[in-house]
């Protein structure tokens, strides 16, 4: 897929790319991201202008377990994560989109703090339990839910404040607002 977008990027004369991949892309022990790895490598050598992103995992993917009331996941509540939110990595992708001092750069990015699970529950006002995952997720799945429970996924915050002029939003922030929020926006 990454190959199709970059030619087609440079059949019709895009000169520049932000690639979205994901913090920890060459972990061995996750299948799924040695393939953004691998794709790091196509927009690198792709001849445009690039700028690399590397995100923890967003604060909004545990919103809707957090709306249920209980925040189920299939690894330990307990390992540390860098959890970002969504609208800061947008708004760091609008600043190296458009700056060109960001061209060649790759930046993992990752919230003010580290923070469990059971962390991001608690500031939720809800329980954490770790659940075994179904008989039918697929095996790359399955390896990173081992790598979090050894390792969780922590990535430091600082070039995403330094991207952002300012501190990222804490898990805390994040909730406050989105739990706020009406779900289905």
């Amino acid at each position: 897929y990454v190959a199709a977008v970059l030619a087609a990027a440079t059949e019709v004369g895009i000169g520049r790319v932000g690639y979205h991949s994901v913090a920890s892309p060459y972990v061995p022990a996750m299948p799924h991201h040695l393939g953004k790895a691998a794709s790091e490598d196509l927009v690198r050598r792709s001849g445009l202008a690039w700028t690399i992103l590397q995100p923890c995992a967003y604060v909004q993917n545990l919103l809707p377990a957090l709306r249920s009331g209980t925040l189920d996941v299939p690894y330990s509540v307990d390992t540390p994560f860098g959890m970002v939110d969504l609208h800061d990595v947008a708004a760091a992708t609008a600043v190296v989109l458009t700056g060109d001092a960001h061209v060649g750069a790759t930046y993992e990015l990752g919230g003010p703090a580290l923070v469990s699970i059971a962390d991001v529950a608690a500031a939720a006002g809800v329980t954490a339990r770790r659940v075994p995952a179904g008989s039918d997720v697929h095996p790359w799945l399955q390896a990173m839910f081992d790598y979090y429970d050894d390792h969780g996924l922590p990535t430091g915050g600082v070039p995403l404040a330094a991207l952002l002029g300012r501190r990222p939003a804490s898990v805390a922030e994040v909730l406050a607002r989105d739990l706020a929020a009406d779900p289905g926006a």
